[in-house]
Order: structure tokens, then C-alpha cells, then sequence
């Protein structure tokens, strides 16, 4: 998950970002990427190619869309920020907090993906960024969020064990889960191996916001754009949806 709102930013978007890519190697970027585009065709009527991605980590959903529009990434951990700019040189890339950032420029599509929206803990936070992402719309522009597992779906108790390996790094994650009210907590133990010696231990904790879709896409209203919900299906976010809002305004055609 890419990085967002932290007063103290969590290991693996400080030390730990620059294994970031290979721990999540088997998420389906292209496919996902492929998804939104869909998306922001059917619903977008501003007519332009402008494209701002929030939270965008080391850019590589950016990195599947730059050929086809003009790109904007943003993210508040600098450590991501520098990997995004060894990946795609010329690119504009902004450190922000997705709550109160100002670009000075409006865009077609704003888009903040793998469930980064779930690190705002707070409604309030969550108006905040949805406001924030409404006023760099273009008229007819539309916004696409990929949210953090419904309220319904966590599963507390769950665990998992993630293995990567190349000639150079191991890394072995273990995780587990559990629940304080609308807070859901992701702790990851992980053992990495990166150069002669012992592994090392690390240990993280995520806490990321469980607010039901039909909450968000109020609250996403209550920024001025029209909102869809685009409940889990096969494929790409079948587990989480698609948020969709779109600027009012009387531009026409086809991003």
C-alpha cells in the first residue's frame, strides 16, 4: 500500500521503502491499471488526459499510465518519492499530505489507489481529502478510489506468511490482524536477508480506517461530485470495489 497521512511514518515507508516493490512483486499492477482506465472512460466528461494519482508510493501504477496521459504523482513519504523518480525521469513528482495539498492546476482524473485512503482514521480526514481531491477536479473530471476493506469483510485473527527471494534479498512477512472499533490493525513481523549475515527482524503496525461504502460515497458526496459504487466483482477489486465521484460541470468527450 502506498504511503498517506502518518505523524510518524511506519518502517516500511521510511527504511524499509526500498524493498517495497519486491515484497508486493505479485500485486496485479497492469491489470488494476487496466481497470481504472475503464473506469475514468466511462464516467469522465472533461475531455482532457490530466491525471494526478494520490498516494502514488514508487510509481508504478504511474509507470503503466504515463504513455497515455499526462501524469502527476503525490505521496508524503519521501523515501517512496525518490524510488518514483528513479522509475520515471521527467516526471512530476510532488511530496503532499492527501488531506491538504495544493498543485495550483486542476486534472481530468484524480485517483487514489490500493486502499491508501484507508490511513485516514478519522471522517473528519476523510472529508478533508475528499474536499481536497474534488477541488483539483477539472469540470466533468472524475475521482476513482480503490478503499480499504469494508467493515463486514476484516477478518481479526487472520494470518499470513509472504515469501520474496532473489539472488541478493530474502524477505519472509508474517502478518496478523485484529480490530479496535473502526480501527483495523495490521501488524508485520518481517526476516530480511540482504547481504552476508543474519536476517534481521523488523516489526510494523499499520492502522487503517474500516468505513462501509455506503458511508464513503456520502461523505465523498458531501464534496460536490456525483458518486458511484461499484460493489467487488471478479478480477481486479473484487474484495474491496470501486469509488467513483464526478465533478459537475459541462465539458464534453472522451478521456
Amino acid at each position: 500500500m502506498p504511503s498517506t497521512l502518518r505523524t510518524k511514518p511506519s518502517p516500511m515507508y521510511r527504511d524499509l521503502a526500498v524493498y517495497y516493490d519486491r515484497i508486493y512483486s505479485r500485486h496485479a499492477y497492469r491489470r488494476e491499471a487496466q481497470e481504472v482506465v475503464r473506469l475514468v472512460r466511462r464516467y469522465g466528461r472533461s475531455g482532457g488526459r490530466s491525471w494526478l494519482d494520490v498516494a502514488c508510493g514508487t510509481g508504478r501504477h504511474l509507470e503503466l499510465l504515463r504513455h497515455r496521459f499526462d501524469v502527476v504523482g503525490l505521496d508524503l513519504s519521501r523515501p517512496m518519492l525518490r524510488l518514483a523518480r528513479r522509475r520515471l525521469p521527467g516526471i512530476r513528482l510532488v511530496s503532499g499530505d492527501m488531506r491538504s495539498f495544493r498543485l495550483g492546476r486542476r486534472f481530468d482524473v484524480v485517483t487514489c489507489l490500493f486502499s491508501a485512503i484507508g490511513y485516514l482514521r478519522t471522517e473528519a480526514d476523510l472529508r478533508r481529502a475528499f474536499r481536497t481531491f474534488a477541488d483539483h477536479l477539472r469540470p466533468g473530471g472524475v475521482v476513482v478510489i480503490s478503499p480499504w476493506v469494508a467493515p463486514d469483510q476484516f477478518r481479526p485473527g487472520h494470518h499470513a506468511v509472504d515469501v520474496y527471494q532473489d539472488d541478493l534479498v530474502k524477505i519472509v512477512r508474517a502478518s496478523s490482524t485484529r480490530r479496535q472499533g473502526d480501527l483495523s490493525l495490521l501488524t508485520f513481523d518481517y526476516l530480511i536477508a540482504d547481504g552476508p549475515g543474519p536476517f534481521r527482524h523488523v516489526r510494523e503496525v499499520e492502522t487503517l480506517r474500516l468505513t462501509a461504502p455506503r458511508r464513503l460515497a456520502e461523505l465523498l458526496g458531501d464534496a460536490g461530485l456525483r458518486t458511484i459504487w461499484r460493489p467487488p466483482s471478479r478480477g481486479v477489486g473484487r474484495h474491496r470495489g470501486w469509488l467513483i465521484g464526478v465533478a459537475p460541470g459541462n465539458a464534453e468527450g472522451e478521456i
